[in-house]
């Protein structure tokens, strides 16, 4: 992947009014025991992923609160952009730089053995197949819903329903809403490269926010009084909010400190296991403010923000109170 080829592929990802438009998925072929489906199996399948990343947090969240840390092994990149003439992410943190499983240096080397041709981003969370030493699926979108339905077998005992089916048809459509409004619309505001696509943004990501800030006024989490996928994908956006999108992508209209219902919600999550033991508040500021890649000047000298806190994150939150359940996760038996 040469420079002009990375450029180019800049240049596609923002339109002509200025926006910013993200690239597709290359590998989206789902799970399942179909003839061309993935088959699920036990320590044949590896996830690549970074703490900086909301699209690959949401789906190691999901992966250890199910129990399938036991059979879909991690490997981790740094949040630290590699100095190269392309995007990519490299595997600086492990020993000698290099994947113990795999074999490699940077994320990208997977993606040109599976596809030559491959010229886009080089993007996490993605599936490997451990045996081909190739990536099966990206799908950031519908990842977890792969982790949450054809992965069952593989569930730990009482593991909790994620994705109830009662529920998928209205879990896809708000899904859907918190994709494009606000876990991609911080991006439309951090990637704009024209003020009224960067305003149109902004305006639509606060519409959203006090739409959920009023919802979570009434119950304590979107479907009421258990955790689903839509909660994971929400609490991957605002967990960064305030240390990073606030100051770095300029959606400064408020902090979520400032949403009392927000605020009190995202705390609920984040003192839940499988949440806050995986989520890297030094990661995410490393990544946003000394190394995204798009559209930055490489002479800028870049500051890393102190703050803030951390420990109040483990405040009280008194969420339960919109609760008649103590348990935070709904666990039963569906029928097949």
């Amino acid at each position: 992947m040469t420079l002009d080829n990375q450029k180019t592929e800049q240049v596609k990802e923002i339109s002509a009014d200025g926006s910013f438009k993200r690239q597709t998925n290359r590998f989206t072929t789902p799970f399942g025991d179909g003839p061309d489906e993935l088959p699920v199996e036990a320590g044949r399948y590896r996830l690549l992923w970074t703490a900086a990343c909301p699209w690959a947090h949401r789906t190691v969240i999901v992966r250890n609160i199910l129990g399938l840390d036991q059979v879909i092994s991690l490997g981790r990149v740094s949040p630290m952009r590699p100095r190269l003439p392309h995007v990519d992410w490299e595997f600086s943190l492990d020993e000698n730089g290099v994947d113990p499983v795999l074999g490699i240096k940077y994320v990208s080397e997977i993606y040109l053995k599976t596809d030559p041709s491959y010229s886009g981003r080089p993007t996490v969370p993605v599936i490997v197949d451990i045996k081909k030493k190739e990536a099966v699926n990206n799908d950031y979108f519908k990842l977890t819903n792969h982790l949450q339905t054809a992965w069952v077998p593989f569930h730990k005992k009482n593991a909790p329903q994620l994705y109830p089916k009662d529920l998928r048809h209205e879990i896809d459509e708000l899904n859907d809403v918190i994709f494009h409004d606000i876990n991609n619309g911080v991006y439309k505001c951090g990637f704009a490269r024209s003020q009224e696509s960067y305003e149109n943004a902004y305006d639509q990501l606060f519409a959203r926010l006090d739409q959920f800030e009023d919802r979570l006024s009434k119950q304590r989490f979107l479907f009421g009084d258990f955790i689903t996928d839509s909660d994971i994908r929400l609490y991957s956006t605002l967990v960064r909010f305030d240390a990073a999108y606030f100051a770095a992508f300029r959606t400064n209209r408020n902090l979520i400190r400032e949403f009392p219902n927000l605020w009190g919600y995202v705390r609920d999550l984040y003192q839940t296991p499988g949440f806050c033991d995986t989520t890297d508040f030094e990661a995410i500021k490393q990544h946003y403010f000394l190394s995204i890649t798009i559209f930055t000047d490489k002479d800028e000298v870049k500051i890393l923000p102190k703050g803030p806190d951390e420990s109040i994150w483990n405040t009280s939150h008194h969420r339960e109170k919109l609760s008649t359940h103590k348990d935070k996760f709904l666990i039963y038996k569906e029928e097949d």
